[in-house]
């Protein structure tokens, strides 16, 4: 089985409609991920394997550095969007990257109708804010991964020794 080398995965927008279009036209279905993913921890991972388990292609989008300053805060990212894009890309169950530099994923599940908008357990299904954009498109919300108890913000604070 011929694997896409990691660059293969890093799209822009429009080569992402291009992809789905692709995948769909083979019939296969398409789960949406999202977040900053400043520094990979293992709920990240556990995260998208779980997004990964839900079926078909798995497209992850990863918020733009000034995007993740507005969410986070000055100091933030840690790591540029295209560094944080290409470790995401060499993830085994991830089939796609793009970056988004609006403060939400909305405009892009418009863009490729997700089948499944897949959510980490900091919310609930009633919370995700796209979920009525999703549910519009015809796709469906789902929560997965672990429970909330690893983020960057925590490993930040322990590094500099703070509580």
């Amino acid at each position: 089985m011929n694997l896409p080398s990691t660059k293969e995965k890093l799209l822009n927008r429009d080569q992402l409609r291009q992809r789905v279009d692709q995948w769909r036209r083979r019939g296969e279905k398409i789960t949406l991920a999202n977040g900053c993913f400043d520094l990979l921890h293992v709920g990240h991972v556990r995260y998208l394997a779980a997004a990964k388990r839900l079926g078909g292609r798995l497209v992850v989008a990863i918020n733009s550095d000034e995007s993740v300053r507005a969410l986070k805060g000055e100091g933030r990212p840690l790591m540029p969007a295209h560094e944080r894009a290409e470790i995401l890309a060499a993830l085994t169950d991830v089939d796609a990257v793009v970056i988004f530099a609006e403060p939400d994923v909305m405009t892009l599940v418009g863009e490729i109708r997700p089948d499944i908008h897949a959510k980490g357990t900091d919310y609930t299904r009633d919370t995700v804010p796209e979920r009525e954009a999703v549910v519009a498109c015809g796709g469906r919300v789902v929560i997965v991964g672990d429970p909330k108890e690893h983020s960057v913000t925590d490993l930040i604070r322990k590094l500099l020794g703070q509580r």
